[in-house]
């Protein structure tokens, strides 16, 4: 088969989750029961909670998804792999080991004459200004140089407790609720990077840890009669992989937000 798999936030190896060694092996099952009908992987960011590799030292744990990761690769499997904002610090391990295609920046790709945005989604219209400052801190290359003079017991320590941190000060450690369509940042991004890039059919995300699939006009001027389905984008927003457990499928002509139930078998 040639189906297109899109999943993100799995962030692996979280201080704040309980059941991150279950966590990984469902999504390695899940990863498993794909791995003969998918052409193509997009891990759209922040699969690990705190992902830095150091000259000889890579983090301790997650075999079996990067066991996983290589397996798909070996066999064809396309996997692309977008750096979010927890696992900024890879520094060629995961494509020379794991045979993963990295992206750093938002990245547009046509997939069956479709013409896909895709992106972790940081940094796209967030208005926090500490969060920006942080962000901007974190690719900063001499700050980035810093952090790996640290021991690397050290260093992760440090990533994994920051990562923590910032998940407990949220409500039950989850992102905020769907905040509407005049408010999610990432929709008045994408509305506004529409007027400029129209041929955009589908926008993806990671980040929110939402699950959201909306409809976006091209030009709103038009009136839904002249709009049609070529006249709109769709968005998605694909959840987590802490909680929600969703990804989407696209086969060429059905894009499908779903979410991964064990034992359950799809076509």
């Amino acid at each position: 088969m040639n189906n297109v798999y899109f999943i993100s936030d799995a962030h692996l190896g979280s201080l704040a989750i309980p059941h991150q060694r279950m966590q990984e092996r469902r999504l390695v099952r899940f990863l498993d029961s794909i791995k003969h009908k998918a052409s193509a992987i997009y891990l759209l960011g922040d699969m690990f909670d705190f992902w830095n590799e150091y000259r000889y030292v890579v983090p301790k744990g997650f075999t079996r998804f990067l066991g996983k990761l290589s397996e798909l690769t070996d066999n064809g499997v396309e996997v692309h792999y977008f750096t979010g904002n927890h696992d900024i610090w890879t520094y060629g391990y995961l494509e020379e080991e794991c045979g993963v295609i990295l992206h750093r920046q938002p990245t547009t790709v046509e997939i069956f004459n479709q013409v896909f945005y895709l992106a972790h989604g940081d940094g796209l219209g967030d208005p926090d200004n500490k969060f920006k400052f942080l962000r901007k801190m974190f690719h900063n290359k001499a700050c980035q140089r810093l952090l790996n003079f640290f021991h690397p017991w050290w260093g992760m320590q440090l990533g994994l407790n920051w990562a923590k941190h910032s998940r407990m000060k949220r409500t039950d450690g989850k992102e905020k609720p769907y905040l509407g369509e005049d408010r999610e940042y990432l929709i008045l991004y994408t509305k506004e990077y529409l007027k400029t890039h129209p041929n955009i059919d589908f926008f993806i995300y990671g980040h929110r840890h939402i699950e959201l699939d909306l409809m976006l006009s091209k030009n709103r001027e038009a009136t839904p009669q002249e709009r049609g389905e070529k006249g709109r984008a769709r968005m998605i927003i694909l959840g987590d992989w802490i909680h929600q457990f969703t990804y989407a499928v696209y086969d060429g002509e059905h894009m499908l937000l779903e979410e991964y139930v064990e034992g359950e078998s799809r076509p």
